[in-house]
C-alpha cells in the first residue's frame, strides 16, 4: 500500500492495480487540485474542498463514488460509511466516516469531523483500525487537542494527520510528545504495522 497526500484532507492510496481516492479538492476550491485517475472515491462532506470526483477522473479511470453512510464492496474492497456531522465552511453538514478493509489492513478515515464524541455504535463500527487519518486544524474540523484524543481512543497502529498548517500540526505533535520527520509517501505492508501503537507519520503534500 502507497499512501500519498496532495493537500487538505486529499489522499491517494494504492495497492496492487487499484487506486483509491479520499476527498480529492475540486476545481471550484479555492485550495490547488490534482490529478489522477482512481477506481474508487470517497467524499466524506459534500464542499467544494472535498467533492472533486471529476479531479480523479481521468484517462480510462471512472471512479465508483462513495458518498455516504452505507456498506459497499467494490472489486475486493470492503467500505462501511457511518454518518457524523461537520460545521466546515461555517455550514453544519453530513460527515461521513469511512473504513476500507484492504490487503489485510483497515482503514479509517474521518473526513471532515468536527465533533470528538462518536456515538457507541459507530466506534463499535470501527472494528481494529490498523491505519486512521484525524483531521487536526479546527475551523469546522478537529481542533489539535480534541483530534489527538479521539485518535488515540481509536487505538489505531498509525495515525496521520490531515487539513493542517504548521502551527496545528506543531500543536497536534505536542499532544503527541512526537515529532516525526515529514514524508512525501508512506508505503506500508502488514508486517509493518507490527510493535505499532498509535505511531505518527506526517506526510506533506508539498514534497509531492
Amino acid at each position: 500500500m502507497i499512501i500519498t497526500y496532495y493537500g487538505a484532507q486529499f489522499f491517494k492510496v494504492q495497492f496492487g492495480d487499484i487506486t483509491l481516492a479520499f476527498n480529492p479538492i475540486s476545481k471550484d476550491s479555492k485550495l490547488k487540485p490534482s490529478r489522477f485517475g482512481a477506481d474508487i472515491v470517497f467524499v466524506s462532506a459534500h464542499h467544494q474542498d472535498f467533492n472533486g470526483i471529476d479531479q480523479v477522473t481521468h484517462g480510462d479511470k471512472k471512479p465508483f463514488a462513495v458518498s455516504g453512510p452505507g456498506e459497499y464492496e467494490v472489486r475486493g474492497v470492503f467500505i462501511k460509511g457511518l454518518p457524523s456531522v461537520s460545521n466546515y465552511g461555517g455550514k453544519d453538514l453530513i460527515n461521513t466516516i469511512y473504513t476500507v478493509s484492504l490487503e489485510n489492513m483497515n482503514i479509517c478515515f474521518l473526513g471532515a469531523l468536527n465533533s470528538p464524541e462518536l456515538k457507541n455504535e459507530t466506534v463499535e463500527a470501527l472494528d481494529e483500525v490498523d491505519i486512521l487519518f484525524v483531521p487536526i486544524g479546527g475551523d469546522g474540523v478537529l481542533d489539535p487537542a480534541k483530534a489527538y484524543k479521539l485518535a488515540v481512543s481509536l487505538e489505531p497502529k498509525i495515525i496521520i494527520p490531515m487539513h493542517y498548517d504548521d502551527a496545528k500540526l506543531k500543536a497536534f505533535l505536542k499532544e503527541a510528545g512526537e515529532n516525526p520527520k515529514p514524508e512525501s509517501k508512506l508505503t506500508l505492508k502488514k508486517k509493518d504495522l507490527d510493535g505499532k501503537e498509535g505511531d505518527i507519520f506526517v506526510l506533506d503534500s508539498s514534497k509531492e
